[in-house]
């Protein structure tokens, strides 16, 4: 239809159409109609920014009846109809959902959504800026078509199904008519001048949707399921102390919001806010998103005051999901800046025990690592803090040590970086085991017939974003003969090798178990008195430390041998102990012997390197270092695998 009505504007010579806009809209709309859904005219567009902290592009229109002209601001949601030159000035339109509020004394329309009728059109009529105290109340939507030459002696014959395209040409049978979808005339109530003074409205809110949610809006309600409640924080600045906590928020139409409640507002609504429940909430005040905290896709947040109302809704709504997720690969996580907020689902491969690790604040908590690998062919290692150590992982400890691999969905994990991406659970972040929804079936039924016993990369453990470097396979001495790791990027480079022999005499070092951010310190300390240690980085003292790997290894193959360092986890993977446990066998109970075997029993055994080659400054001279990033022990079925490939590519050479 749009398609026949363009090309017979377009041709002028054979059909003259005539646009009819919506009689006296712009004073109705002003004066609160909702729902005559009128047909309007663009007249200007301009661009403006919303929200300086997140740089929000939105679009400002002025609408125009063919009488009257009054400005609107158009939803985010709306942009690309301006972007991709469905609405452009002289558009005509129709308003499906819209609202007027007040804001700075002075009356906005805000058009939640729209559609474009006639994407060019000659400008209609000869409006004129409206002005409140001119509405015609009286006059509003007496009748539903007004065309380009306006007829100022309306009759009271309220038309609704007037034609928005009339053909002038009486002799013509190419006659095309629209009926746009129009409610019941709106009558607007009378206004009232110098008579006393007017009752406050205290009718309910309008429910919308939270897409719709803006700070032009002066009374409004959101129906909503919470699917995220942070901890209550307590806080200390300038203004003294105070405590904190925050909520997500979804609708039934996928709109995500976060709101956040300050010291009182705590006291009322912190024990009344439950995960899954669905309330009824209004009049709070839209804030700009803080992005660096908040990563939900709205550009808005609310916060709650003592005005504000939140009413649990008793009867499930099942329009309303319970979460909404958008997984990322493991693979584009390798991509992904720091920081980032994202979700993902994975096979659990292994587990940790979870550790106590005292934060720099000198607060002890607890931390737990374990393995995600899924069918992009990576692996990520996901951290787990605080409660969720002891609920969440220690259950998925007991699955896997049982010889079960669970599927772990992550919803608001935060990307991490140091020395690899990994993920690590925040306040808001939640955890779905073995959840019932496609993702993870399609994601089970791929471990069991093909995963299990396929080799996957980490990208947590020095993982660069090189990309296929780190699939590169190479032997001992194509590191020296290809001069790898002598250019200003390291080399990534995978190696199945041997270890041969292992200096034992600083195997490991005391470092800092101070937590920096998200991180532990790591610094070496040293000791300070007879009981107690020292980080010079941190200005700290603490009763414990922490033990790391710094493991300095040979290793070989079938072309030679070459000198490895390993640090934390390949030290772990190693030896198979924490170097915590071997440096009290070395040093504390003095058992040489036992210390030996293990260390004895390490020798001769076959893995599959991850190394990074890098040259580097040693005193005055350059020296190639290669650190071991990740030693698996090696897969027979998979390594197999990999050498039949290598065999059928070469015989098609």
């Amino acid at each position: 239809f749009l398609g026949r009505v363009s090309s017979g504007i377009a041709n002028r010579n054979q059909t003259t159409m005539s646009v009819n806009l919506t009689a006296n809209a712009i004073p109705a709309i002003i004066n609160g109609d909702v729902n005559a859904k009128p047909l309007l005219q663009i007249l200007e567009i301009s661009s403006v920014i919303s929200n300086k902290n997140s740089q929000q592009q939105r679009y400002r229109v002025l609408l125009s009846d063919a009488v009257s002209s009054h400005h609107a601001m158009l939803a985010a949601q709306l942009n690309d109809l301006v972007t991709t030159g469905r609405v452009k000035n002289g558009s005509i339109v129709q308003l499906l959902d819209y609202i007027c509020t007040l804001f700075q004394n002075r009356k906005i329309i805000m058009v939640l959504n729209m559609e474009s009728i006639i994407p060019d059109c000659e400008i209609i009529g000869s409006p004129k800026p409206f002005v409140d105290s001119e509405l015609p109340v009286q006059k509003a939507l007496r009748d539903n078509t007004v065309g380009s030459s306006i007829n100022n002696n309306n009759n009271n014959n309220y038309n609704n199904n007037s034609n928005i395209l009339a053909n002038q040409n009486t002799g013509s049978t190419n006659v095309q008519n629209f009926r746009p979808t129009i409610q019941p005339s709106y009558k607007p109530p009378p206004v009232y001048k110098g008579r006393g003074a007017v009752m406050k409205n205290e009718a309910p809110a309008r429910t919308i949707p939270i897409a719709a949610l803006n700070p032009y809006q002066g009374r409004w309600a959101i129906r909503a399921r919470v699917t995220a409640k942070g901890d209550l924080r307590r806080y200390n600045n300038a203004r003294g102390d105070g405590k904190v906590f925050s909520f997500d928020l979804l609708d039934s139409d996928g709109g995500e919001i976060r709101v956040t409640c300050f010291n009182a507002i705590v006291d009322r609504f912190y024990d009344t806010i439950e995960v899954g429940k669905v309330y009824l909430i209004s009049k709070g005040n839209l804030k700009p998103a803080q992005k660096n905290f908040n990563h939900l896709k709205n550009e808005w947040e609310i916060m709650l005051d003592l005005n504000s109302t939140v009413e649990l809704c008793p009867d499930e709504d099942g329009s309303i999901p319970k979460q909404q997720f958008s997984f990322r690969p493991i693979s584009d996580i390798e991509n992904v800046e720091s920081n980032a907020i994202l979700d993902v689902i994975g096979v659990v491969t292994s587990v940790n025990p979870s550790v106590p690790i005292l934060r720099k604040n000198g607060m002890e908590t607890l931390r737990r690592i374990l393995n995600l690998k899924d069918n992009s062919g990576r692996s990520v290692e996901l951290t787990l803090w605080g409660e969720f150590c002891n609920r969440e992982g220690q259950k998925l400890q007991e699955m896997v040590d049982a010889g079960v691999f669970p599927i772990l969905a992550v919803k608001a994990g935060k990307v991490n970086e140091f020395s690899g991406k990994s993920i690590g659970s925040i306040s808001t972040t939640q955890l779905f085991i073995n959840p019932d929804f496609p993702e993870a079936q399609s994601l089970r039924a791929w471990f069991d017939q093909v995963g299990k016993d396929s080799a996957s990369l980490s990208i947590s453990k020095d993982i660069t974003h090189g990309g296929p470097k780190n699939e590169i396979r190479k032997t001992v001495s194509q590191i020296r003969d290809e001069g790898l790791g002598r250019s200003d990027k390291p080399d990534w480079i995978t190696i199945r090798a041997t270890i041969s022999f292992m200096k034992t005499d600083t195997f490991c070092y005391t470092a800092c178990p101070l937590m920096i951010g998200d991180r532990q310190c790591n610094k070496k300390v040293t000791r300070s008195g007879d009981t107690r240690w020292q980080c010079d980085r941190c200005n700290q003292e603490f009763e414990e430390c922490d033990y790391r790997y710094l493991l300095q290894a040979q290793i070989q193959d079938h072309t030679g041998l070459t000198w490895v360092t390993a640090f934390q986890e390949g030290g772990e993977e190693i030896m198979g102990y924490p170097a915590k446990e071997l440096y009290a066998l070395k040093y504390e109970q003095e058992d040489d012997e036992r210390f030996g075997d293990i260390v004895k029993s390490r020798l001769f055994n076959h893995f599959v390197f991850r190394l990074k080659i890098k040259e580097e400054l040693y005193g005055e001279e350059q020296k190639v270092k290669s650190t071991v990033v990740k030693a698996d022990k090696v897969n027979y079925s998979a390594e197999s695998r990999y050498m039949l490939d290598l065999i059928s590519k070469f015989g098609r050479k």
